[in-house]
């Protein structure tokens, strides 16, 4: 028969140690966690495609990723939502927002670069357009960047101005002027091509 070692002996004949968290107090973040998991779930289930659509018209090289990091972004700040029927207008200004930065970081890059540039769309995305939407498609994409967001938001979404000044973070006096001018160059860029 072994002896026991009295260090063993007396580990074994002390009470195990609360863990974190796992006490009654933990229950109600546990049940809050939940809730945001079931909640983000349901919106991405609901808004991905429309998400995925958005971060695609409004110009971003890699829209999944934009759309995925717009996601992780909704997680991560999920307790600081004044409503939960806030999170999808949150949701569409990180979209905005995120591929602003990356239209701003590429352009950025483009300087110090001596490559071709131009915007390589899949063959599935060019197959599926005629010629007028390509040609409308692409003088979209050559408005500046606050234009191009503005009418998206509008003409796409079919957003009000204060969800749109919320989205991009501007008044909604600049928002009316950004769908102007956006409105205007696009429809003397559409006439020029008849």
């Amino acid at each position: 028969m072994m002896k026991a070692d009295p260090e063993q002996a007396a580990l074994a004949a002390r009470p195990p140690r609360p863990v974190r968290g796992a006490g009654p107090e933990a229950e109600p973040a546990l049940a809050a966690d939940a809730e945001r998991d079931a909640a983000v779930a349901r919106l991405f289930d609901a808004q991905y495609t429309s998400m995925l659509r958005l971060a695609t018209v409004l110009g971003a090289d890699d829209p999944e990723n934009t759309v995925a990091e717009a996601y992780y972004e909704l997680y991560r700040k999920w307790r600081r939502l004044r409503t939960p029927e806030a999170a999808q207008a949150y949701l569409r200004s990180v979209v905005c927002n995120l591929t602003r930065m990356r239209i701003r970081h590429l352009q950025v890059a483009r300087r110090h670069v001596d490559a071709p540039r131009g915007h390589a769309a899949s063959a599935e995305a060019s197959a599926l357009l005629n010629d007028d939407q390509r040609e409308l498609i692409a003088q979209l994409r050559r408005l500046p960047t606050r234009q191009r967001e503005a009418l998206v938001l509008r003409y796409w979404l079919s957003l009000r101005e204060k969800e749109i000044a919320d989205a991009m973070g501007i008044s909604a006096g600049s928002v009316k002027t950004h769908i102007s001018r956006g409105l205007a160059a696009l429809t003397s860029a559409m006439e020029a091509r008849r």
